[in-house]
């Protein structure tokens, strides 16, 4: 391409709900369009009043597009203290509340004009194309790069039948992402497998983390006191995000923990059983509501507890370990990009974890080299999509047919017929409602309705349909 590079990230999700989904497809959509070598769209969500009264929090809603655009683009610069040169753009979405999931509303595909489609990014790749009705990705991009963000499979394994519905979901799932992705990143080996995937945490942490461990550094090199309270943990309260397995880690040690503090943090729609659990333990046990990680209280904790296995790379422990502290979690493939850190102890089992806790509340934390502080940046994070993309190289040539190729060419063209075919099926199974609900789509999903399309500036479902016969 000797014109500039378009790169369109589409995401799941959006602030003001502080999602992975929302946050960290944002922060690479910034620090991509950094250099000014290529231009960056990111496509998001728009959810009716409705469905943001369900999913935003503290009744923080939005009547136009542009008031949404602004709210992120503040939460943005109040993080970074820069502005950056990148479009937003908002697909139509429905919130399934099964799913507890933002799924989008007719071919988001076309938010992107075709002189433009040169690459995009998908971020959770099967949760985009589960029900995608319209062109194929891979036709409308010369390259569609998907990244793993979550571990379906964990989670509907806890679920009434969830042997076989995981089942199920695995093969889907490499099913639609072998027909929308060109190239496939997990960001790490706690997500589902996907043939010729590379796995690569392409993350980075918010640099209100790395000023606030900073300051910390300073703290401690001077004499003063760093850390004047113990052990917490914050997620969103639902059992499958760690405190499930944290408040039984804590019942079955409580002689061996004896003495010690713990402050749990989180919204969610467990908190109430959160809570009522806590009471039977002889620990001291807290419950709080949800804050931001960047909220003061946090900045004198020492010890950061995460016990979940169903993170693929959890970001409040990046976050945890920008700040300087302690992080204290299971070993586990979701925790071994962590592993490189000194402040980061993994334990196996529960005597473990207790040595754990016990060392991480004894000692004082090591200081974070520069070099540390790099790798977990937004900058160092960019540098390895880049990499692990192959998006820091010219896009290689077609090579000159051979008779030495020709078996080669002729096994390519049977892969890209059975493709096309797979695609074709999945097109016209997901072209109609009944289909649609059998598989779990939210129902009128197919065309956005009126009043979406009046929000977004977009042509009028019975126009859309039209122009598809």
């Amino acid at each position: 391409m000797d014109r500039e590079q378009h790169i369109a990230i589409f995401t799941t999700a959006s602030l003001p709900w502080m999602t992975g989904t929302a946050v960290n497809p944002l922060f690479r959509a910034a620090y991509l369009s950094i250099g000014g070598d290529r231009k960056i769209t990111l496509v998001v969500p728009w959810l009716s009043l409705r469905d943001q009264e369900l999913v935003y929090p503290s009744n923080t809603t939005f009547i136009l597009p542009s008031q949404q655009e602004k709210y992120i683009r503040q939460w943005l610069e109040e993080r970074t203290g820069s502005k950056f040169n990148f479009t937003l753009q908002f697909y139509p979405g429905k919130f399934a509340v099964d799913k507890r999931s933002i799924l989008p509303v007719g071919d988001i595909s076309e938010i992107i004009p075709d002189d433009e489609s040169d690459i995009a990014i998908l971020e959770e790749p099967e949760h985009l194309t589960w029900y995608h009705h319209g062109k194929r990705w891979k036709n409308k991009f010369k390259l569609v790069i998907g990244i793993i963000h979550t571990n379906y499979l964990e989670y509907v394994k806890r679920e009434k039948n969830g042997a076989v519905e995981a089942f199920l979901l695995e093969y889907i799932n490499r099913w639609v992402v072998h027909i929308y992705c060109h190239k496939v990143i997990r960001l790490s080996a706690a997500t589902q497998d996907y043939p010729k995937s590379i796995t690569c945490n392409v993350h980075g942490v918010n640099p209100k983390f790395l000023e606030i461990g900073k300051k910390k550094m300073e703290q401690q090199q001077i004499g003063g006191q760093v850390f004047g309270r113990g052990a917490y943990y914050i997620g969103k309260m639902i059992w499958s995000k760690g405190y499930r397995e944290l408040l039984k880690l804590l019942s079955n040690y409580q002689t061996e923990l004896d003495g010690i503090e713990v402050d749990l943090f989180g919204n969610g729609e467990d908190a109430d059983e959160v809570q009522k659990a806590t009471q039977d333990l002889e620990l001291s046990v807290r419950v709080h509501p949800g804050r931001d990680h960047t909220d003061p209280i946090f900045h004198d904790y020492k010890v950061f507890l995460n016990p979940s296995t169903t993170d693929v790379v959890c970001t409040t422990t990046a976050e945890a370990l920008a700040m300087g502290k302690f992080v204290v979690c299971a070993d586990h493939p979701s925790n071994e990009f962590f592993r490189q850190f000194p402040n980061c102890i993994l334990y196996d089992n529960g005597d473990g974890f207790v040595k754990a806790v016990f060392k991480a509340l004894n000692e004082e934390p090591e200081q974070l080299t520069d070099a540390q502080r790099h790798v977990l940046s937004w900058e160092a994070a960019t540098e390895r999509f880049l990499t692990a993309a192959e998006l820091d190289q010219p896009l290689a040539r077609k090579p000159q047919r051979t008779r030495s190729k020709k078996f080669l060419s002729l096994s390519s063209q049977l892969g890209r017929k059975f493709d096309d075919a797979s695609a074709y099926i999945h097109h016209m199974t997901l072209g109609f409602e009944g289909p649609r609900r059998v598989f779990g789509a939210v129902p009128g999903s197919l065309d956005p309705d009126e009043q979406q399309c009046k929000e977004l500036g977009l042509a009028r479902p019975s126009s859309k349909r039209g122009s598809r016969k």
